[in-house]
């Protein structure tokens, strides 16, 4: 879930389980939730293992790598203080570790570029990426991604 900010742009909001996600983000580390027992990487995060269903959990840092998995250009935006930022892109990130891990983000043209810095034509699915922290407008870090051969 998400709420907009003072500038229109949308939040993340951290809840009890996914509360680590964003605290280990502020420090410029990509973690994700792990069962304990079982070993198995779980996102979005939640309390029990879909697998084992222990509720003994870890956070485990990630190399920060992976692939395009897909992208969308949305047309038009669709929240007023994304249309000066338009085209720009959101794509969803397979993890290196785990290709059934999914994070949606924004490809950008540098750690601390804006969204819709990167030209649209740029975008491959399969493209090699890698996690960058950017300070968001309400003070949380926010993972975005950087290709990796630019």
């Amino acid at each position: 879930m998400r709420d907009a900010t003072e500038s229109g742009l949308l939040a993340p909001v951290a809840d009890e389980d996914g509360a680590p996600f964003w605290e280990y983000a502020a420090r410029g580390e990509l973690r994700v939730q792990a069962c304990a027992p079982c070993g198995r990487l779980r996102f979005p995060p939640r309390p029990c293992c879909p697998h084992c269903r222990s509720f003994d959990s870890e956070w485990r840092r990630m190399s920060g790598r992976g692939r395009i998995w897909s992208y969308v250009i949305p047309h038009p935006p669709l929240l007023p203080a994304y249309a000066a930022r338009a085209p720009y892109n959101v794509i969803l990130v397979e993890l290196a570790e785990d290709p059934a891990i999914r994070l949606a983000g924004n490809l950008v043209a540098a750690q601390d570029a804006p969204i819709g810095s990167l030209d649209p034509s740029r975008l491959r699915i399969g493209a090699p990426v890698k996690a960058a922290f950017a300070g968001h407008a309400d003070g949380v870090t926010v993972p975005r991604w950087l290709l990796e051969r630019p």
